[in-house]
């Protein structure tokens, strides 16, 4: 881990996502790396377009960004992020980091992602930079290419014992569409404003 002394500086990890919607495997993780790591805080970067994704299956970004804020509120070392709202799209991660430590000159940001995107890595832009100047914090993945991480052995990377999660946002919402019951899967809050507007109902 590198190793950083500027007054009054944190270390922030990043954790982004489009949380469409976030549930408790995105709140167990980014507490898990919050309470098991160096990271002093874990910003939750809802990111409005992820060039992986098709945007026509997200919702608006300001519900998103809501789901966030009440999924987290309890949560003092774990804080959303709309900084990516800001900037142009698609969004890059290189390039939000580039803005982020413009913005907070005082702080030091590192990456948080899970061994899945740590093994596409080299499919990310400008990602020689991100493993030269930041810290990627990388939490487990039910997969059986995990002993095959490219990337596995640098020393920028730092693999966590976080737990395995394996629930996604794409079965949360199908579930809903279907008909089934999936507040366990959400805090209680989420799951209020979700079924309030109805949202994934179609």
């Amino acid at each position: 881990m590198r190793i950083f002394a500027k007054q009054n500086s944190m270390k922030i990890g990043l954790y982004f996502g489009t949380f469409n919607p976030i549930h408790v495997g995105h709140l167990i993780i980014a507490n898990h790396m919050a309470e098991h790591s160096d990271l002093d805080q874990i910003w939750m970067v809802v990111t409005p377009h992820n060039p992986h994704k098709k945007k026509s299956t997200l919702l608006d970004d300001h519900h998103r960004l809501q789901m966030v804020h009440l999924a987290t509120e309890a949560f003092p070392k774990i804080k959303p992020s709309d900084i990516e709202f800001k900037l142009a799209q698609p969004n890059y991660t290189v390039n939000t980091l580039v803005h982020l430590e413009e913005k907070y000159p005082q702080h030091e940001f590192s990456l948080i992602m899970g061994e899945d995107n740590l093994k596409s890595l080299h499919k990310w832009k400008n990602y020689e930079v991100l493993l030269k100047n930041y810290d990627i914090y990388v939490y487990p993945r039910i997969s059986s290419e995990a002993e095959n991480l490219e990337f596995k052995n640098h020393p920028g990377i730092n693999i966590i014992d976080a737990p395995v999660v394996e629930i996604s946002s794409t079965f949360i919402r199908n579930n809903i569409k279907e008909g089934k019951n999936i507040q366990p899967l959400l805090s209680a809050k989420v799951w209020e404003y979700i079924d309030h507007n109805l949202f994934y109902k179609k």
